[in-house]
């Protein structure tokens, strides 16, 4: 069994003997429920799912250069001219000033399709696509860290709860303790010592309760913070152990290969090869098609109408541009070397991640199989203490000392009952698959590709899918 809490009073099953037959309420909270509520809710998912969204639009924004650019224009205005000449070349009869007076107006459109740049338009749009499959491994990667999370958060909540509950209890069994030293004191079994003793033991564990107190209210927060809920009725946290790789090196092999980080990594290596191409494209000669038609009213005082139409192919070849394009293509040739690095480094740090992680719950399994002997032994020892003190062979500080062993044996196994469940989640998004689909969450599944299809060939509008 593992932890559970029933209300604010919260129990560690098979931690301590006073939960025997204590069960848990139908209608309390479980694991399952938390990863619900944090895969809708957590507002880090919910960012990076809104940038995944703003990612896609790289996609159309490439895929713009494909398609043509139309303009129009208009104009309307006065214009006004005065001529003087030579009165010695103006014919006799005839005035010297003349002032024209016109009201142009006209109407235009261009039109300006690229035919060849360099293929800086179709790598443009693999850098383009790239990115966006490597925001999404962006995204799982945040889905598997919120998820992690919430784990820990609803178990952290359960162990600090289940340590309250200890603390009272322990703190009651040590008042307990103190009462009978006074008993016993005022009948002259004890010296003064035995009972200051056990009033310095009382004032210690309830120094630690407080802490515990503080500890489980700041567990309370995080658990809001991470999940959108308040903590209440938790029902036992479980291991994953069915979904987690077979031995450690198969976890490690999962998580290098298979690891949304790495997955990312690599992404951002294709993307940043199709830059690169994109740089190079600044060196290659440029060839469009233009096409414009214009019609201009009252342009001068004899024409009432002009009606204007071309179409022209133009080539452009850029012979030096001041040096900034070759600065730009070494940048790109580093910054895709440096992406290359990164693929390494997340590798190995997913390595690290999932030994560690493996070891965790490996010593979390040993750790309880230890406290769960020491609880049974302890429980034996302080029972025996505490006979031999009433016949006077054991001291005070024996019962007290052997009371705070008990204490500790149990608080061991509810943290080491704790630390088995978080670890188990650990291992599985150290392996790279860790997420609502594999915890079989009843959640529907956020699909990126939905909102790409959506947007990917849109030629026009700017209201986004969402509604915005």
């Amino acid at each position: 069994m593992w932890l559970s809490a029933t209300g604010g009073k919260v129990v560690a099953w098979a931690a301590v003997a006073f939960v025997v037959g204590i069960s848990v309420p139908a209608t309390a909270q479980t694991l399952d429920q938390a990863l619900v509520a944090a895969y809708r809710n957590n507002p880090t998912l919910n960012s990076q799912r809104a940038a995944t969204r703003a990612t896609d639009e790289y996609v159309p924004i490439a895929l713009s250069g494909y398609r043509p650019q139309i303009f129009g224009t208009a104009y309307a205005g006065a214009q006004w001219a005065e001529t003087r000449v030579d009165p010695g070349s103006v014919t006799p009869g005839t005035g010297s000033l003349s002032v024209a007076k016109t009201y142009p107006t006209g109407v235009g459109i261009t039109i300006s399709q690229t035919i060849y740049n360099g293929l800086k338009t179709a790598n443009s749009v693999r850098s383009a696509e790239s990115q966006v499959r490597g925001q999404r491994e962006l995204l799982r990667n945040t889905e598997q860290l919120v998820l992690l999370d919430a784990a820990t958060a609803y178990m952290n909540v359960l162990q600090n709860a289940a340590l309250v509950e200890l603390q009272k209890q322990n703190l009651e069994a040590l008042k307990e303790e103190l009462r009978a030293a006074r008993d016993r004191f005022s009948v002259g079994e004890i010296t003064r010592t035995d009972v200051a003793q056990a009033e310095a033991s009382v004032a210690n564990a309830q120094s630690e309760l407080a802490l515990a107190e503080s500890n489980l209210n700041t567990a309370n927060a995080v658990f809001y913070q991470v999940i959108g809920l308040r903590p209440t009725k938790l029902s036992p946290g479980r291991p994953i152990d069915r979904l987690l790789p077979k031995s450690e090196k198969a976890a490690v092999e999962s998580g290098i290969t298979s690891h949304p980080a790495v997955k990312s990594a690599e992404f951002a290596v294709d993307a940043g090869v199709s830059n690169v191409k994109v740089a190079e494209a600044a060196l290659s000669p440029t060839l469009t098609l233009n096409g414009a038609a214009s019609s201009d009213y009252n342009s001068t005082l004899n024409i009432e109408r002009q009606t204007s139409a071309s179409a022209t192919l133009n080539l452009t070849v850029p012979i030096y541009q001041g040096g900034g394009e070759y600065a730009t293509i070494r940048q790109a040739k580093e910054t895709l070397g440096q992406l290359r690095i990164e693929v390494d480094v997340n590798r190995e740090q997913v390595r690290a991640n999932a030994v560690q992680y493996w070891g965790s719950l490996e010593a979390a399994k040993a750790a309880i199989e230890s406290a769960q002997a020491s609880v049974a032994a302890n429980e034996i020892a302080l029972r025996g203490v505490r006979e031999e003190w009433r016949v006077g062979q054991r001291t005070t500080l024996d019962v007290l000392n052997a009371q705070t062993a008990l204490f500790n044996a149990r608080a061991s196994l509810v943290i080491a009952q704790r630390d088995r469940v978080v670890a188990s989640y650990a291992v599985l998004s150290a392996s790279g698959r860790l997420s609502a689909t594999t915890l079989g969450l009843k959640v529907p599944v956020y699909n990126p590709q939905v909102h790409y299809d959506q947007v990917r060939d849109a030629w026009i509008g700017v209201r986004t899918p969402g509604g915005q």
